[in-house]
Formats: C-alpha cells, sequence, structure tokens
C-alpha cells in the first residue's frame, strides 16, 4: 500500500502522542500529555463527546455542584484540551499499522522514529505511543420511541440516572449481571421496578438473584419483551411502555416513569482487529494496575478498557493513568 496517498493536504508529522477518541478518556488522556509538552494528536471519532453527549444532566461529577448537561461537560474538557496545545483531527481512525521505516517523516524537531502508523479517513500520523479511548456503545433495544426519549425517559445507566427517579415507578430489560446490580440499584431511589426479561430465568449469578428475589421493590415480567416505549412531548418524557409475551402473544400496557435497558455495551474496538488482546466481549486487555496493552507503546482507557464501571469519572482517571503511562514509555524509549 502506498501511504502517501492517504495524506491529507495539511500532513501529520510524528505525534508524540496520538490519542484516538473524543470522550472523558480522550481528552484527560489529552490534557495530561499536553501538560507535559508532548503536543498530543487527537482523533475525534464519529461520536464526538462519547455517551455523555446523550445525557442530559450530570450530578455526579465532582467540582460541578449544580448539574451540567454532559454535552457541555465534556465541550469543556475539549476547550481545555485545545486550549493546552492538543491539536485535533475530525476523523475516524480506520487501522493503526506498524510504520514501515521508508514512510517515517524526520524532521530536526522530531528525530526519534515512530513505531506507529494511524490511518485516518483522509489523514495519516506516524505515532510514538497511542492512546486508545474509543469507547463503548451501549446495545438498544431498536424498538420505536428508544430513541425519541433517549435521556427524557430512556437510560442506559442506572448508577447515573437513578436519582432523577426518586419515588417513581421504573422498569429495567435485561437478563444478565448488569441489569441485576442495576436493578438492585434503583430501588434506593424508585418506589416501585418492574424487571422484564424475555426468558423465564435469568442469567445473572446466584447471588445476584437471590437478593432481587427478595427485594419487595422489584416484580418480574417474565418471558416478556419491550414492543414501544410512549410517552409525551411536551415536556418530552416517557409515560408507559407496550409489553409482548413471546409465549402467548398477549400485549399489555405498563405505567412507567422510565426505562433503563442494561442489555450489555459495544466497545469501539472493531478498526483493531487482532492489533491488540481483547476479551471475548471486544474490550482491550489491560495489564493489572496500568493501561498498558499487549503491545508496548500503546495504551487504553476509558470504557474501551472498561467492561464493570462505565462512568465519565472512572473513564478520565483511566484518561489521566494512560497519559502518564504514555510519558513514561516514551522517556524510557530515549
Amino acid at each position: 500500500m502506498d501511504y502517501s496517498e492517504n495524506f491529507s493536504a495539511d500532513p501529520v508529522d510524528i505525534a508524540p502522542v496520538l490519542i484516538v477518541g473524543a470522550g472523558p478518556a480522550g481528552y484527560t488522556a489529552a490534557i495530561y500529555v499536553a501538560r507535559a509538552g508532548l503536543q498530543p494528536v487527537l482523533f475525534t471519532g464519529a461520536q464526538i463527546g462519547g455517551q455523555l453527549t446523550q445525557t442530559t444532566e450530570v450530578e455526579n461529577f465532582p467540582g460541578f455542584p449544580d448539574p451540567i448537561l454532559g454535552g457541555d461537560l465534556v465541550e469543556r474538557m475539549r476547550v481545555q484540551a485545545e486550549k493546552l496545545g492538543t491539536r485535533l483531527i475530525f476523523e475516524r481512525i480506520l487501522d493503526i499499522q506498524n510504520n514501515p521505516p521508508s514512510v517515517q517523516p524526520q524532521t530536526k524537531e522530531t528525530p526519534l522514529t515512530a513505531p506507529f502508523l494511524c490511518l485516518g479517513e483522509k489523514t495519516v500520523c506516524p505515532a510514538r505511543a497511542v492512546i486508545l479511548a474509543t469507547g463503548a456503545i451501549a446495545k438498544g433495544l431498536n424498538v420505536p420511541g428508544e430513541a425519541e426519549f433517549h435521556g427524557y425517559g430512556v437510560s442506559s445507566c442506572a448508577t447515573c440516572d437513578g436519582f432523577f427517579y426518586r419515588n417513581k415507578t421504573v422498569a429495567i430489560v435485561g437478563g444478565g449481571n448488569t441489569a441485576a446490580i442495576d436493578a438492585l440499584f434503583l430501588p434506593h431511589h424508585a418506589r416501585k421496578v418492574f424487571f422484564i426479561h424475555r426468558c423465564d430465568s435469568l442469567r445473572a449469578e446466584k447471588t445476584l438473584q437471590e437478593r432481587l428475589f427478595k427485594n419487595e421493590k422489584i416484580e418480574f415480567m417474565w418471558d416478556s419483551v419491550v414492543e414501544e416505549i410512549c410517552g409525551e412531548t411536551n415536556p418530552r418524557k416517557v409515560t408507559h411502555i407496550l409489553l409482548k409475551n413471546v409465549k402467548t402473544e398477549k400485549k399489555t400496557t405498563l405505567s412507567v416513569d422510565g426505562l433503563f435497558v442494561a442489555i450489555g455495551h459495544s466497545p469501539q474496538t472493531d478498526f483493531l482487529k487482532d492489533k491488540v488482546e481483547r476479551d471475548k466481549e471486544g474490550y482491550i486487555i489491560r495489564a493489572p494496575f496500568s493501561t498498558k496493552t499487549s503491545v508496548p507503546g500503546i495504551f487504553a482507557a476509558g470504557d474501551v478498557a472498561d467492561p464493570t464501571y462505565k462512568q465519565a469519572i472512572t473513564a478520565a482517571s483511566l484518561g489521566c493513568m494512560a497519559a502518564l503511562d504514555a510519558q513514561h514509555f516514551l522517556e524510557e524509549s530515549l
């Protein structure tokens, strides 16, 4: 392949650290890398801002005693990262390859070779270290009303949004550990929780199931699927959902104030193919107490390497760790 054909009109020289992803993890990594004087390059990807842009109000991010819109929070991160010297490229990374010496640009300012070649949609950028922060996307039900009421009664994060349903009635869809843990959290706020599952038994761990069955606020809707999410538009809010029993085909209406979808997440790692080690779900595997991946010089931060917590604050903390790990890697490479 002739890599020169992929260079944009404004070619990018060697990036000391190239960051992939424009969410809390990517922007935090950029802030730390930039403050170290390393002039990071950040490829934003298609979903600029990550999952925060789909969140209405954030009340649990330290330093913001008043609620802040998710999009506004991540925009402040972007402004800070750019102010400190981060260069943003509004493209997706399509592939990361070993950088052939023949295409490594050499200048007096950047005499060191770059082991990685990051191929964007228009731009090719050699890099000495790479931080992967592409995040994960919550799996949806793909039913009418889901997109319309997302953030207005439909949520994929109980720990983020459960507080907004104090003394209200909610439903949760799922059957695994994530759904079980979320369902156990929601009664701390909601007065009633309907647990909807398409089968007649759960996949969650037995200890979690025992706790679910003992909770008087949780009622199970077995063998059921959500067919439609309904509500009002002024103001926009969920009022009820339509269910169908998969065995009897009987349809029912369930009055709820909110619906939590807990059927899993999809880490955005397909473009990596077999470049770094991933688990069976596609999440990047990190070394213990580190953001190091199976490839020296490539680090992973945020939801793309975190199948458990999936919070903006944990993503940001991993972004900080990745920046420091990348900085140490570069220092050791001198």
